[in-house]
């Protein structure tokens, strides 16, 4: 392995100022943008940005970014150090396209950043994407019939076709009803509760008008008293009152809009010592705060931070929720155990974020480069028993819904079936989700006939098909078959680089998916498939 270290001095550093935030966003944060395309003899730069609002005094943070060849092995390696003040700082990492004298052989390498805060409680952030190097050779995938959706145009019902059409969405916002909604043009952080101009309908409208099939409104739980903290002289009845008023706008808007759907939600639970879900179908405010009197602001009182409480509370209403932006340690916790499976949990959660842009991403033409990405905690949570399908989704806190990025959730609906509440719960819970950074693309993979989000038994043989299509064009750099083992706690490994594999599993347990790497960078993840393999018998 060479190993290229590079000073503190010798890197280039921006500096831009950062409003204060709530301390529901103060925690640090650091993403890697690595251009998936090259200048000449294969050169580019990697930009590492490191946030941290809440930071009580000067500390340092310590990174390291691994350039990995299409091997696995580590071929390159930059280490630094950079004191933050809780202001934004950007490093850049230049590569000449070069491994010691030569010329990087062609091929997709990955990107890995490693970034701790040195004395922070906090566990280290680790972000991780794909390049090309040189003119890959594209990946020829299954013809596939794509689905009927707004990005297809022309497609249409094909006969033997999958019978589904492809709803897009983005499920995770935030309006002036808790810490979003704020004007674009002043915005670069969370805002007070409630202090911002734009609310539920504006966001209905604004995501609507950019091309979205679905919006959530989920708004943080804790913050319909008007304060990120508790307010003692706030009006218990006035908080309620505010999250039947979003229910309502929601209502409202998907009636007088027919083909889209605005959807009120919550986003439950604190940062620190915690981790946020979506709870998308409650009709009741939850919480765990009261006024100086001892008021609930709740209509249904939850502990803070007690996740096996909520998973019950919630198999119990038939919520469903997704797991927010994940941690791979630290959140989510039950008996002490990070990430861990209950039996509610594994009822009531249904999708798991693989990758967000920033939250306080101010941008409206579709080219934010702070993009993170949760897959590896994400394949925690299903090594833990977990049956997620992946969302991505923009957790817009600037009055920019849908428009930082053109990444969408894909939600499968039977054809022919309309677009409101209940049926996009059936398609949670029955898995039948993709996430993709590429509105205009479709991953779904099916297994033995069966569309991923399946759960059955299988003997003999599994053949898996990754089918792929894209409106715009695009073609597969690289693709990978992932599996896993539901209950293990071990690794998500990959199994496969083809787009269709048939091979015979071990007894037992299994699950897969399929990820596919288009050749403009941009990733889909289609959701899982789980499988009980029978023994054969002689």
């Amino acid at each position: 392995m060479k190993t290229a270290c590079l000073p503190i001095l010798a890197l280039s550093l921006c500096c831009s100022p950062a409003n204060a935030g709530p301390a529901e966003h103060e925690e640090f944060d650091a993403t890697l943008h690595a251009p998936f395309h090259a200048g000449p003899l294969a050169a580019r730069t990697f930009t590492l940005t490191f946030a941290y609002p809440g930071l009580a005094q000067p500390a340092d943070v310590h990174w390291r970014v691994d350039l990995r060849a299409p091997g696995g092995q580590t071929v390159l390696q930059w280490r630094g150090q950079v004191t933050m003040t809780g202001d934004e700082i950007t490093v850049t990492v230049p590569w000449s396209g070069r491994l010691g004298r030569q010329s990087a052989p062609d091929g997709i390498y990955r990107v890995r950043l490693h970034a701790l805060v040195q004395r922070a409680k906090q566990d280290a952030i680790d972000q991780e994407w794909e390049i090309a190097v040189g003119t890959p050779r594209a990946l020829a995938t299954p013809a596939f019939a794509p689905l009927p959706g707004a990005f297809m145009p022309g497609a249409v019902q094909a006969p033997g076709a999958l019978p589904y059409t492809v709803w897009l969405g983005n499920l995770h916002s935030q309006t002036n009803h808790s810490d979003g909604g704020a004007d674009v043009a002043s915005c670069r952080s969370a805002q007070r509760p409630q202090s911002a101009p734009y609310g539920p309908a504006a966001a209905f409208a604004y995501a609507r008008d950019r091309g979205l099939d679905i919006l959530v409104a989920s708004e943080h739980n804790h913050m319909f008293d008007g304060s990120p903290g508790s307010a003692p002289d706030a009006d218990p009845a006035a908080a309620r009152a505010l999250y039947r008023a979003g229910l309502a706008a929601a209502s409202m808007f998907s009636a007088q809009h027919p083909g889209f759907l605005a959807l009120y939600g919550l986003e439950w639970g604190v940062i620190e010592k915690g981790g946020h879900i979506n709870i998308f179908n409650s009709d009741e405010l939850l919480g765990w705060e009261t006024n100086a009197n001892g008021a609930p602001f709740a209509d249904t009182i939850t502990p803070r931070s007690d996740y096996a409480a909520l998973y019950t509370l919630m198999r119990q209403r038939g919520w469903v929720g997704q797991f927010n932006h994940p941690a791979p340690a630290g959140q989510f916790q039950v008996g002490g155990v990070p990430l861990a499976y209950t039996e509610d949990g594994g009822a009531a959660m249904v999708l798991c974020e693989v990758m967000n842009t920033s939250a306080f991403s101010n941008n409206v033409t579709e080219t934010e480069t702070r993009r993170s990405n949760f897959e590896g905690a994400c394949n925690r949570l299903l090594e833990a028993g977990y049956r997620l399908a992946f969302s991505t989704n923009q957790d817009n806190h600037c009055a920019n819904w849908g428009a930082s990025y053109g990444n969408r959730t894909g939600v499968l609906l039977p054809t022919g079936v309309a677009l409101n509440r209940a049926s996009l719960v059936d398609a949670f819970r029955a898995r039948r989700v993709f996430a993709t950074m590429d509105k205009a693309s479709q991953l779904v993979l099916t297994v033995n006939g069966h569309v991923m989000g399946a759960q059955f038994t299988n003997r003999g043989p599994l053949t898996l098909i990754a089918n792929f299509a894209s409106a715009a064009g695009r073609q597969v750099a690289a693709l990978a078959i992932m599996e896993g083992v539901p209950g293990r706690n071990g690794e998500v490994t990959r199994l496969s680089q083809q787009a269709e594999t048939t091979f015979t599993p071990a007894p037992g347990a299994h699950f897969y998916y399929a990820k596919v790497t288009q050749d403009d960078g941009n990733v889909l993840w289609s959701a899982p498939v789980w499988i009980m393999q029978a023994a054969l018998a002689y």
